[in-house]
């Protein structure tokens, strides 16, 4: 694994803001009364044991659905008000899968807008995109996404931000690391990213994210094949329905935690 902890070796941050889309928002992850959980509510944790007794604070502005220029215009003013001591800021996904998109342009606006938080904040961590090759619906928007997850990490580096680098964590690669619907992590795809993310901001974690996944028999091809059928019925053609007609799964959705507050509250 490269070296993404930069200057947050030995840290600790006693406060933590989370923005971005449905991945940050944790969707695949359920938690309690109906809300979602994921990968970024279970760094707060992780964060929250190291940090000095009853001081830590977390805030997760993320909105399934959103657009770059949405978490731009709605949470990157948010969190540089809060003015936390880490902003993990993954964006521009939801944008790249769209058709017509360009990832150069999608980079030169993600920038922009890293330039404004590193302004205001403590830290801020990026993410990278995921090696869809295994992904279905995406496998053929693979060289896509490389390109702009090679835009993030030379971002990163003119601004000197930790990345939490996705296209290498090979575990993920399992589809047992994927919800139904393929297009969003499990509960353990969440939990492999929380732990990698606290190894990027230099902390020691009781599991290896990367570890292998138990051996599985190998699946026939009538199998797989009635699988990709329930899952085309189920989720592929409702995804494309909202596509056609303009519609977002965040529609009337609200932040589930907009303001700085311990994790009891």
């Amino acid at each position: 694994m490269a070296d993404d902890s930069r200057s947050t070796e030995n840290r600790t941050f006693g406060s933590y803001a989370a923005i971005g889309d449905s991945f940050t928002e944790g969707v695949g992850d359920p938690g309690p009364e109906g809300q979602f959980m994921g990968w970024a509510d279970r760094l707060a944790v992780l964060l929250d044991d190291r940090a000095p007794e009853h001081a830590f604070r977390y805030a997760n502005l993320a909105v399934r659905g959103r657009l770059l220029d949405q978490i731009v215009a709605e949470q990157v003013p948010r969190a540089r008000e809060l003015a936390p001591d880490l902003v993990t800021f993954c964006a521009g996904g939801n944008d790249i899968i769209r058709p017509g998109t360009d990832p150069d342009d999608v980079a030169e606006r993600f920038e922009r807008a890293v330039a404004d938080l590193t302004s205001a904040v403590g830290t801020v961590m990026v993410t990278t995109g995921f090696d869809t090759r295994g992904v279905p619906v995406l496998r053929h928007l693979r060289g896509k996404i490389a390109t702009y997850t090679a835009h993030v990490r030379a971002i990163a580096d003119r601004y000197d931000c930790p990345v939490l680098d996705l296209w290498s964590l090979r575990s993920v690669q399992d589809r047992r690391a994927w919800d139904d619907d393929r297009l969003h992590l499990s509960p353990e795809g969440h939990t492999r990213v929380a732990l990698r993310a606290a190894q990027v901001l230099g902390f020691s974690v009781p599991v290896d994210p990367d570890q292998p996944w138990p051996s599985l028999p190998p699946r026939g091809t009538l199998e797989v094949r009635r699988d990709d059928i329930h899952w085309a019925r189920e989720y592929l053609v409702p995804w494309i329905g909202r596509r056609l007609r303009g519609e977002s799964s965040g529609d009337h959705v609200e932040p589930k935690r907009p303001d700085l507050l311990p994790l009891s509250t």
